[in-house]
């Protein structure tokens, strides 16, 4: 569509747990609006929106994908996002793509925790919804079980626009509230019908209690009401769509998407409902920050404006190149365009660009204000970033990436191929800045980490697919640390003696535990040159590099002071050597006999979960030596549990957590401090470094 309107333009995500049904409703949605001529299946792997083979192996929405059509003059671009807990970061990235959201919530299994999340992450970005009761069809569906559920965990005022006629395999048809009329579904389309005699008087109650919701949202609609005791359809119509930009009132549709039914009043609420993104841009300043004069300014949704735009998604592919999604804010983008990358304070020539159908690229010959569109081959653009005019450059405020929360060691299956490990994984990272890459400095492992197991495991899938690495996936080592409980006071003396030139070096140290967290301390307290001035630095750098060894297990040794008392030399035989040789010797004696342990990292835990699973997962968390320091109770009838846990217990526990709760379950964690670790365990750590020296 070209040069469309601001205001016929609708940016619309999809959100709802994994399995909820957004892949299938936007192959609905792309049907109704002739997008492609026959509905796909996620079973089939067909879809338009999950072509990635990652996708259609395991029959889940692994990365968010955009969706353009057309529908009765009018633009609707579609996000439909993950689901599953290990890529929720993703959706909330490109939810600031959008002005609107439409939430699919089951009429069987409800809302779940992931819902939840996402309902947040659009709170958080000020974006209206709509619900989209689905699932209408299948048995034991409930609308109004599902009616409760969403009042309960969304915390906003649901008013159903639509419900249906029968449930489950009896689902026959739609009763429009606003209007009070009937539809039947037929080969056709849906025809009306009476509204049923045994619902009329349920359907009366919905609509009073619609109008009366609507009036609240404006002043003089309830002035009018109050008065009169009804609203026009126009007035309501208008009062729900300013009760939802104000997220004052949700509202509520059902049907299928499987049967795709109840999609065409979908789609139409979405353009009744939810806001352009000029009316967007009435409710939240779009803000960014000048370059030059360093102070805030809001952008102006206009074609006339200079141009910005916003980078939401990277898609690195090996063969076409490096795609770049990006949703336009203010001004125009022509082909053959040279722009501004303000975050990064480069140059970028811009060749074709395009409108997104699943993995189809349709060209567009101008994009404007609201739209969202792609550009291949930027050189230096990534996800976050800003793209402008280079005479009125602006950079929107940078988007902060959760931290991972699981990591594995990876090995290269063939030997010789790390740095292709390397290569391909930053390609990889530069799509998913929430996978982090790094090679361990203190156990030299390669270190991939992420959202969950199944995050990893996708990335390493596409690193073999896309680049042709295969690498092995194991935990990885955990980052122990010795310290000592006493203090000793020794000799490290080093004497050789080969036939010519000797080697002599000799020096007392003394050794004492410093508190937690507060490192090495060298203290030099010689006196009357019993150890020449040039050699004190190769005494304090053998001790060192000997701490960083570890005395008992392997690990640094760290929160000790060593104090450098006395020693002798030899006029001839001294060397720097040969003291950095006795500081090595003195350091692993005295820390032998001042009472060595280790210590272990311990993780600040918050785990979520449903009421009816609290007591497993409180369980699960003290078989693995946690602490729980405190429960709280979150919306949608979920417990937070905050403990502190060894890390060593918490490498695989996304996978536990999820099967406890039946992926119910959401958890995150952060360092919190090292503490010693028990005996028992402390001798199969010392054990399992002594095996591995002796192989």
């Amino acid at each position: 569509m070209a040069n469309v309107e601001v205001g016929k333009t609708r940016n619309v995500a999809l959100l709802a747990h994994s399995g909820a049904g957004k892949t299938t409703l936007t192959e609905a949605i792309l049907f109704n609006c002739g997008a492609i001529t026959r509905m796909g299946s996620v079973t089939d792997g067909n879809c338009v929106t999950d072509f990635e083979p990652e996708e259609i192996e395991r029959k889940i929405t692994i990365s968010s994908s955009l969706a353009h059509c057309e529908w009765k003059g009018n633009a609707l671009n579609i996000i439909d996002t993950p689901g599953f807990i290990n890529f929720l970061e993703d959706t909330r990235i490109c939810l600031k793509a959008a002005d609107g959201a439409v939430v699919l919530v089951s009429a069987t299994s409800g809302v779940k925790a992931e819902t939840i999340k996402v309902i947040k992450y659009a709170k958080e970005y000020e974006i209206p919804i709509i619900v989209f009761i689905n699932e209408m069809d299948r048995e034991n569906a409930s609308f109004q079980t599902a009616m409760e559920r969403v009042e309960q965990s969304f915390d906003l005022k649901p008013v159903p626009l639509f419900v249906p006629i029968g449930e489950g395999e009896e689902l026959e048809g739609l009763i429009d509230v606003v209007g009070s009329q009937a539809f039947k579904r037929s080969a056709k389309g849906y025809d009306p019908i009476e509204v049923p005699p045994d619902m009329s008087s349920a359907v009366a109650q919905y609509r009073k209690t619609l109008v009366e919701n609507v009036a609240e949202t404006d002043d003089a609609l309830l002035e009018k009401y109050l008065e009169s005791g009804e609203l026009t359809t126009e007035e309501i119509i208008a009062g729900i769509a300013k009760g939802s930009l104000e997220r004052k009132l949700v509202p509520v549709l059902c049907g299928s998407a499987q049967l795709n039914f109840g999609i065409q009043q979908l789609i139409d609420a979405i353009f009744d409902c939810l806001p352009s993104p000029e009316k967007m841009s009435s409710l939240r300043s779009i803000v960014a920050k000048d370059v030059k004069s360093g102070e805030n300014v809001s952008l102006k949704t206009e074609r006339s404006a200079p141009f910005a735009a916003y980078v939401f998604k990277t898609i690195a592919d090996p063969y076409a190149g490096k795609l770049t999604l990006f949703r336009i804010y203010s001004g125009e983008l022509r082909p053959d365009s040279n722009i501004h990358n303000s975050t990064k304070d480069s140059k970028e020539r811009v060749g074709q660009i395009y409108y997104l159908l699943g993995k189809k690229q349709i060209p567009a010959q101008l994009l404007g204000p609201g739209e969202i569109g792609v550009v291949a081959k930027l050189k230096e653009t990534l996800t976050g970033d800003t793209l402008c005019s280079e005479d009125h450059q602006v950079v929107f405020p940078a988007i902060q990436f959760a931290e991972p929360i699981i990591s594995y060691a990876i090995e290269p299956k063939t030997k010789g191929d790390e740095e292709k490990v390397g290569n391909g994984l930053h390609r990889i990272l530069d799509e998913d800045p929430t996978l982090k890459f790094h090679r361990d400095a203190e156990t030299h492992e390669m270190i991939i980490a992420g959202m969950g197991q199944i995050h990893v495991e996708v990335a390493l899938h596409k690193l073999k697919r896309k680049f042709g690495v295969d690498v092995d996936m194991k935990p990885p080592r955990v980052p122990y640390r010795e310290t000592i409980r006493g203090r000793s006071r020794v000799q490290g003396k080093y004497k050789k003696q080969s036939g010519g030139k000797g080697q002599y070096g000799d020096c007392w140290i003394e050794v004492e535990p410093l508190p937690h967290g507060a490192g090495f301390e060298f203290v030099d307290k010689i006196v009357g040159g019993s150890i020449p001035r040039q050699y004190i630095p190769a005494v304090e750098k053998g001790i060192v590099d000997k701490l960083k060894e570890g005395i008992i297990a392997g690990c640094p040794m760290v929160d000790i002071r060593v104090s450098l008392l006395d020693g002798s030399y030899h006029a001839v035989d001294s060397s720097e050597m040969a003291f950095k040789i006795a500081g090595s010797m003195a350091i692993k004696k005295a820390a032998v006999e001042a009472s060595p342990v280790i210590l272990e990292p311990i993780m600040k835990v918050e785990a979520v979960a449903p009421d009816d699973n609290l007591g497993a997962v409180i369980g699960d968390l003290n078989s693995r030596r946690g602490k729980v320091q405190g429960v709280d109770s979150q919306a949608g009838g979920n417990q937070k549990i905050n403990a502190l846990v060894p890390m060593a217990e918490m490498l695989t526990y996304a996978n536990q957590l999820h099967s406890i709760t039946s992926g119910q379950g959401l958890y995150s964690m952060e360092f919190s401090h090292y503490e010693e670790v028990p005996v028992h365990l402390a001798q199969k750590i010392i054990a399992a470094r002594s095996k591995k020296e002796e192989e």
